[in-house]
């Protein structure tokens, strides 16, 4: 007498862990690629408008540097732009407006979208802070750097929207 010691394979079973594999399948094919998205996001061509009128007070951040709803606020209060009186027109600001609203960082697929940081500031966003969390106080005061808010002092390619790792020169 011969005893099968294996239990038979049931289909259900069979089927239940296919199921699971293609859901697993799909939610890697569908889950959000942050870093890769995050790049994309940082490189929009910019609106030359935008460009003209930010970039001559500091670098011109990508829109995907902060959500939406940052944006709405930061361009619904130009007279008091952080200390500064940056107003505009009403048809540059609704220009550039819904050229950051378009561009701006998708919470769904990018760090920077997560959540609007305080005050809206980008230095001050989570994303930010984790990935300058190894910068001293002290570095960020130096005068070749002034603030954090100064990311072409370090990031070489900043104003392409670049800030990869493998392009930033601390300057002393």
């Amino acid at each position: 007498m011969q005893t099968n010691l294996k239990p038979p394979i049931r289909r259900p079973l069979i089927a239940a862990f296919a199921a699971a594999f293609a859901g697993l399948a799909l939610l890697h094919v569908a889950a959000p690629v942050r870093a890769d998205d995050d790049r994309a996001a940082l490189r929009v061509p910019m609106l030359p408008r935008y460009q003209q009128e930010c970039a001559a007070c500091h670098l011109a951040y990508p829109p995907g540097l902060l959500p939406a709803a940052s944006w709405q606020r930061l361009m619904g209060n130009l007279p008091q732009h952080f200390g500064t009186d940056a107003s505009l027109d009403p048809a540059t600001v609704k220009e550039i407006g819904q050229w950051l609203q378009a561009h701006a960082a998708d919470p769904r697929r990018s760090k920077a979208g997560a959540a609007a940081p305080p005050e809206d500031r980008i230095t001050r966003s989570a994303w930010f802070v984790r990935e300058h969390r190894e910068v001293a106080p002290a570095t960020w005061a130096r005068p070749t750097i002034k603030s954090a808010a100064n990311c072409a002092a370090c990031h070489t390619r900043a104003d392409q929207g670049d800030f990869d790792e493998r392009h930033i020169r601390i300057p002393r």
